[in-house]
């Protein structure tokens, strides 16, 4: 590596150590420093909100006026192409450099919450702003809630990390730049923390409630500042015309959640039907493109432009207002859920409370306008219901009541219809919640075998990924390999079954003892190869970053005693195995860890009560205190080694405990000898008088 590029690494460590130190040396308390972080973060949500609308402005632009004046010669087919060079552009872009980006991103946060303390790959927050703004912008059927939560969120994670907080710490940053994201966008900073609060965090915490409210309020001004204050939607005044309505209110709450459980449903029917489809899936969306581009064609259009593409906001404020054809709302309807489906389906990048809105508007309106034909005495104009449909359905996929009722008054300003919107949300919900228990956020993270309980907590197995578990030293064979041989093979390590390699060592398929008994039985053996056995095709493997829990549930369901650890990068590169025995030794290091955690937490805690700190050191292969034992190193009076780390093991130091290589000390000291020890204990070779007078 050349020195220039060391230098650049390590003043990237040195800065970040920096800030570290910055903020341990000022001695703030700890609500300072939370709400310090907290409106670092407001800022960036905020700023990153505007950006982000004016990305999606700029490529709608190009796209819908540069791009389709060049294609006027084959208007209004047009409609089938955009689409399809947006999914040409973002599918690569999402498939390559994070694929976190794809799909509607509130699960991907709540999962960096609760199994990898809040930290999200930086990275997520650029390629999901391009990718998002670049969907939304070619005619994707998405909104910009659940990409503007996930870049916020990313940012929080960054300045979490940046400043080495605790994971319990950087949780909550990350929940201050969902609710800052989500506040800049719909200017509703009241509803963008309970949003982070109820969605992302799960649970509502007294002593994180205000950093949320800073970074939403702060994001919020910052959009103020640039975009101007005015509400999303521009409504007539609601109210309730009747006590008598409030039996229709209560019906459409039924409707809708009924209506919300079923999109959510088709949602993942249609992410299945795209999975199974044998095409590359960087150009699935390009696929995907097309299919909504015929969708686009036979759409009711504004000045040409289909009403289901996009956010579709100019379509609701209609219907608020002054309100659509019986057959055209029926009609958007169900073009919306299809065109959603097919855009996230395919691998779009968007969020899905825009289309919940405007699915929950055109259903709210239909039925709005069904009642006031049968009951015109005692109903309000169609649009109220139409205002409250779009809560209901919210609340029916995303299961937040609070949220919804919020971020409706919030994004209206009509508190008069309040009465209706609550008891229908909350009809809504309760009945959503009996049809299914998952919300359309949780439902994507039990698919992949992550079962988030109340308050997020979770299966303690997901707190340990495959890359932790898994098998590196790997017994292999090759396709070429004669079967006499495997057979050799077999009887030598007792293996039930071996990962196949190809001739460029890569993987190939699998080959279990079972494949060898088979092919023994039908014949002679000796003019076969492992390629005449192998299973190639339907190999089942798992991703190092992969939950345990997903790698235990393919075994069980399929019967299988090994799962290959690949590569996301190249699904071939074979780098584990996970075989049954590594279940326990999982659980054993979920135990450990968790216990670990515990630990930290409480000594971290300690630590505050007193003007000391409790300091995680990592001992480097080449320190010179390798080898010795605690009682011959000699530290300060203010200093003691409390424990050692030792792989998936913690021991309490003794003077008589010999140190290796790799051991992770807990070391107490006072707060301004931290770093000296650090450096002592760190050293290539033992430190001189000057410095043991330095330190003393």
């Amino acid at each position: 590596m050349s020195q220039p590029i060391k230098a650049k690494i390590s003043q990237k460590f040195n800065l970040r150590s920096y800030l570290s130190q910055w903020l341990n040396q000022r001695k703030m308390s700890e609500p300072i420093t939370i709400s310090l972080t907290a409106l670092i973060v407001g800022i960036g949500a905020g700023l990153g909100a505007v950006v982000f609308r004016r990305l999606i402005s700029f490529f709608q632009m190009l796209s819908f006026e540069k791009l389709a004046g060049a294609l006027d010669i084959i208007q209004p087919f047009h409609i089938l192409v955009i689409p399809a060079l947006g999914g040409l552009i973002f599918g690569p872009m999402i498939y390559k450099f994070a694929r976190e980006a794809k799909g509607h991103g509130v699960p991907e946060v709540m999962e960096a919450v609760a199994l990898r303390g809040g930290r999200i790959r930086p990275q997520v927050a650029v390629v999901k702003s391009l990718a998002s703004a670049l969907c939304i912008a070619t005619g994707g059927s998405v909104g910009r809630e659940g990409p503007i939560a996930q870049i916020g969120s990313a940012l929080g994670s960054m300045v979490g990390q940046a400043f080495h907080l605790s994971d319990e710490r950087i949780r909550n940053l990350v929940a201050c730049g969902a609710a800052g994201g989500i506040a800049a966008t719909f200017n509703a900073p009241i509803a963008g923390a309970i949003f982070a609060l109820e969605v992302i965090l799960g649970q509502f915490h007294a002593t994180y409630f205000g950093a949320i409210v800073i970074s939403a309020v702060t994001a919020d001004v910052i959009a103020h500042f640039f975009e101007g204050d005015s509400r999303a939607f521009l409504i007539p005044e609601y109210t309730l015309v009747s006590p008598w309505e409030l039996a229709l209110y209560l019906l459409l709450g039924i409707i809708a959640a009924t209506a919300a459980v079923g999109f959510t449903r088709l949602l993942y029917l249609s992410e299945d039907v795209w999975d199974r489809l044998h095409f590359p899936e960087y150009l699935k969306p390009v696929l995907g493109g097309l299919v909504l581009g015929v969708i686009g064609l036979v759409t009711p259009k504004i000045l040409g432009y289909p009403r289901v593409f996009g956010v579709g906001y100019e379509t609701i404020t209609e219907v608020l207002s002054t309100g659509l054809a019986l057959k055209m709302i029926l009609s958007l309807l169900l073009l919306k859920i299809l065109a959603t489906i097919v855009t996230l389906g395919s691998g779009g990048s968007g969020g899905v409370f825009a289309p919940s809105l405007f699915m929950g508007a055109m259903l709210g309106e239909a039925f709005g306008q069904i009642s006031n034909h049968f009951f015109p005495g005692i109903t309000a104009p169609p649009g109220a219901y139409a205002l409250v449909g779009m809560g209901a359905f919210f609340s029916g996929a995303a299961h937040a009541p609070i949220t919804a009722i919020l971020i409706l008054f919030e994004m209206t300003g009509n508190y008069s219809i309040i009465l209706p919107l609550m008891l229908t949300i909350v009809i809504s919900t309760l009945v959503a919640q009996v049809i299914s228990p998952e919300s359309i956020y949780t439902l994507k993270l039990t698919r992949r075998g992550i079962h988030l309980r109340q308050g997020k907590d979770i299966d303690i197995m997901q707190t340990i990924t495959v890359g932790e578990a898994m098998t590196t030293d790997i017994d292999v064979v090759h396709l070429n390999l004669p079967l006499t041989e495997l057979a050799v093979e077999f009887e030598r390590t007792h293996h039930h079954g071996f990962p196949v390699l190809d001739e460029n060592d890569k993987l190939a398929g699998i080959v279990t003892i079972r494949d060898m008994e088979q092919a023994m039985e039908a014949g002679s053996i000796d003019d076969k190869t492992v390629a005449d056995i192998a299973t190639t095709h339907t190999m089942l493997v798992a991703f190092e970053d992969d939950p345990m829990w997903s790698a235990l549930k393919k075994l069980g369901l399929h019967d299988v005693g090994r799962l290959p650890v690949v590569s996301k990068n190249d699904e071939h590169n074979l780098i584990g195995i996970v075989r049954r025995k590594d279940i326990i030794q999982a659980y054993n290091l979920a135990i450990a860890k968790h216990s670990r955690y515990q630990y930290k937490t409480n000594v971290e805690r300690l630590g505050k009560l007193i003007d000391s700190e409790f300091a995680h050191i990592k001992l480097p292969a080449d320190a010179w205190v390798i080898g010795r034992q605690i009682s011959e190193i000699a530290l300060p009076k203010e200093c003691l080694i409390m424990s050692v780390q030792r792989g998936r093991k913690l021991y309490i130091a003794h003077g008589h405990t010999t140190l290796q290589a790799g051991d992770q000390l807990t070391v107490f000291a006072q707060n301004d000898r931290v770093s000296a020890i650090k450096k002592r204990l760190t050293l290539a070779v033992e430190p001189d008088d000057d410095f043991e007078k330095h330190l003393t």
